[in-house]
């Protein structure tokens, strides 16, 4: 959700983008010949030029109703008028004017404003045009075209009639600050059509123009925000940090720095302080976005508890407020509590329906619930109201990918002290016909032989089946295939299987229930022996909020020789880290048959191994484009095998591998181990291997 988060910690400034659009329509000056009459007037002149448009309003409103005819006093009530927010009853007024005016420059000015006034820039853009084709040299105008330019983002003819204002009056207040949101809304231009480059470049310019520009370091951080650029990103807050008006505002972006960063203790450290500073400060939107970080921050380091605290006490003094609802559909996100999410972020659309945490962040709530058509319609809904943004687009694009036909293909070379190698050739094919069902398909090849005894076998494997979601949280996977096996004394076939349900029946919880038919490949003599197994299985996966998790998978074995085996699997491991994770954890494993065949197979009557482990992580699934990433575990225990004394038992296991693309991966793994299975004890066990991950197709939309 961290694209969501950026665009709420945006919020000020986009507010400041439209206030700007507002805004760009700047009071002309217009010169007054004051007669004597007009110098009645000052009074509310003075009320004009400060700003009093009410006061203004009424002044003039009085000198009209003795004089009605006076020209200046209706240009007056005009701007009062149109100033004070009745901008069509203004435009309405300088219509009459033209009429009783038609060569009056002044009044063709004016009129000219009062359609900016009205947002009516497209008729202000040709009437501007020829005003300045009139009076090439009319300060007025110029700037009145350069302000209606900007407001149809046409920037570039824009900054040119601006400079050409401000060749007419040299540094001009009006006119720089025209210029200032010219560059602003420029860069914001190229923001979103993603042309970064230029954006910091136009924003650069206005930062020479203007200083250390609040509006321009806000928006510069932005873009590095969104570039991802977040060194670059944190300087600017830095910059911004220094002038004490604006400190608070500065550590609130530094906080989500920290977070997009992977420090997120800093992040509610700097939170923390800024919330704790509100205090000196009345603005309400700042108090707003700060409490919001700060609420943020917590989640951030799961503390839920008192995020809940926060949040419910804002529920209850500011009810059924958009920012709110999401801060608490959020704190449902982390703690997967998606339907409460759901239900917040429904009433966040219902509230307003061109919301962007409202609709992205239902997308991402969908998603998560399986509900993935639905997801992609409240993503494209984001982008009706947000054309381009590129979080939507992202996540658009990213439930493409999760859906694009892939190849997952692995070679290894395995060996042990038991004098077997063997190499195998393996390769899985995900073929998405809709975000329901996909094709699935498995082939996988193995040679192996015994340098003592000379047995050589090999096996070729071929499955084809099908995945589909018979409701969100039950997915079914069902596939089924020939092995067609060469050993020393037979050649033979066999039927394979395999069959499972993954059901999310409870929050944070999955279960995997499921049949598998196999044939024993470990070695050329269990090859030969065409030893089938029967595997009935369910996993079970319990996560929590509070960073352990639990893992145990059961499983009940019956074979063709008429041996039964039955397996209990149990880890339970706790996240010490999240970038990279890091957790720590203990494994048990009990094995035991109901036949000992110790000269076949291993087979014993009981077998019990324990191990603590520790596994580092930096996931493929996480990494960006052209990163590397890692796998690495090792484990150390001890393994019982009937009633012997106790032996150590080790785990080596890593895999280094680096992305390409969003679409391809390559990495290298291995394993080497002298933990018994239920192939064999005694020995120890290393396999090489690589392997590459391939979407050979590019889909752009699954439904």
């Amino acid at each position: 959700m961290n694209g969501a988060v950026i665009v709420r910690n945006l919020q000020l400034v986009k507010q400041t983008e439209m206030k700007t659009l507002k805004s760009l329509p700047i009071s002309i000056l217009f010169l007054i010949v004051f007669s004597a009459s007009a110098q009645n007037m000052q009074e509310g002149f003075t009320y004009l030029e400060t700003g009093k448009y009410a006061q203004a309003e009424t002044f003039f409103n009085s000198i009209l109703k003795d004089y009605p005819d006076n020209k200046t006093a209706r240009l007056c009530y005009g701007r009062a008028i149109g100033l004070n927010g009745k901008s069509q009853d203004a435009n309405e007024l300088f219509t009459a004017l033209l009429k009783d005016y038609p060569n009056d420059f002044e009044v063709k000015l004016n009129y000219g404003e009062s359609l900016l006034w009205n947002n009516n820039f497209v008729d202000a853009k040709a009437y501007y045009k020829d005003l300045v084709q009139e009076d090439p040299k009319s300060f007025a105008a110029l700037l009145g075209f350069a302000n209606t330019l900007s407001n149809l983002k046409a920037y570039e003819d824009a900054l040119t009639y601006v400079n050409k204002a401000l060749d007419v009056s040299p540094g001009n207040p009006n006119a720089m600050t025209s210029k200032k949101y010219i560059y602003l809304g420029y860069a914001y231009q190229n923001q979103q059509a993603q042309h970064y480059d230029k954006a910091e470049m136009l924003l650069t310019k206005n930062l020479e123009l203007f200083g250390d520009d609040k509006d321009t370091l806000l928006n510069l951080a932005n873009l590095y925000l969104i570039w991802e650029k977040y060194d670059e990103a944190q300087t600017m807050y830095n910059r911004l940090a220094e002038q004490p008006q604006h400190k608070i505002i500065a550590s609130n972006g530094l906080a989500l720095v920290a977070h997009l960063n992977g420090k997120e203790k800093k992040a509610l450290a700097i939170s923390t302080e800024a919330y704790n500073s509100l205090t000196t400060t009345k603005e309400v939107s700042i108090k707003q976005q700060t409490t919001e970080r700060y609420a943020q921050a917590l989640i951030w380091n799961k503390k839920y508890k008192a995020a809940t605290t926060l949040i419910d006490t804002l529920i209850t003094d500011y009810p059924n407020e958009n920012w709110v609802l999401a801060l608490r559909a959020t704190l449902n996100i982390y703690k997967s509590n998606f339907k409460q999410s759901l239900a917040d972020y429904n009433q966040i659309l219902a509230n307003d329906s061109t919301s962007f945490d409202g609709n992205l962040g239902k997308a991402n709530v969908l998603k998560a619930l399986g509900r993935f058509d639905e997801a992609y319609t409240s993503a494209e809904n984001t982008l009706t109201f947000y054309d381009k943004q590129k979080d939507a687009v992202n996540f658009i694009n990213k439930m493409n990918m999760s859906f694009n036909p892939t190849l997952d293909s692995k070679a290894a070379h395995t060996f042990d002290n038991g004098d077997n190698k063997a190499y195998s050739f393996n390769t899985n094919v995900v073929y998405p016909l809709s975000t329901k069902l996909s094709v699935l398909g498995n082939y996988n090849y193995r040679t192996t032989n015994n340098t003592v005894t000379d047995n050589t076998a090999n096996s070729n494997n071929l499955s084809l089946g099908l995945a589909y979601q018979v409701l969100p949280n039950i997915t079914f996977k069902g596939t089924a295939g020939l092995t067609a096996a060469k050993a020393e004394s037979t050649d033979y076939t066999q039927l394979l299987t395999d069959l499972s349900f993954n059901i999310k029946a409870f929050k944070l919880q999955t279960l995997d229930i499921g049949y598998k038919r196999q044939v024993e490949s470990f070695n050329a003599d269990l090859l030969d022996r065409e030893l089938v197994q029967n595997n009935y299985y369910a996993n079970y996966n319990l996560g929590t909020n509070f960073n352990l998790g639990w893992f145990t998978q059961l499983m009940h074995t019956t074979q063709n020789d008429g041996n039964t085996r039955n397996l209990l699997f149990t880890s339970l491991y706790y996240n010490l880290l999240p970038k990279p994770n890091l957790k720590v954890g203990v494994n048990y494993q009990y094995i035991t048959f109901k036949d000992q065949v110790p000269t076949i197979y291993f087979s014993p009557d009981k077998f019990n191994a324990y191990e603590v482990f520790v596994n580092l992580i930096k996931d493929e699934a996480t990494a960006k484009p052209q990163q590397w990433f890692y796998n690495l575990t090792g484990a150390f225990g001890y393994q019982f095998i009937e009633d012997d004394p106790k032996q150590t038992a080790y785990r080596i296991q890593g895999a280094f591998g680096y992305k390409f693309s969003e679409r391809s991966l390559l990495n290298v793994y291995g394993t080497h181990s002298n933990i018994a299975s239920a192939t064999a004890a005694g020995f120890t066990f290393t396999e090489i291997g690589l392997r590459f991950k391939w979407q050979f197709i590019k889909k752009a939309d699954i439904r």
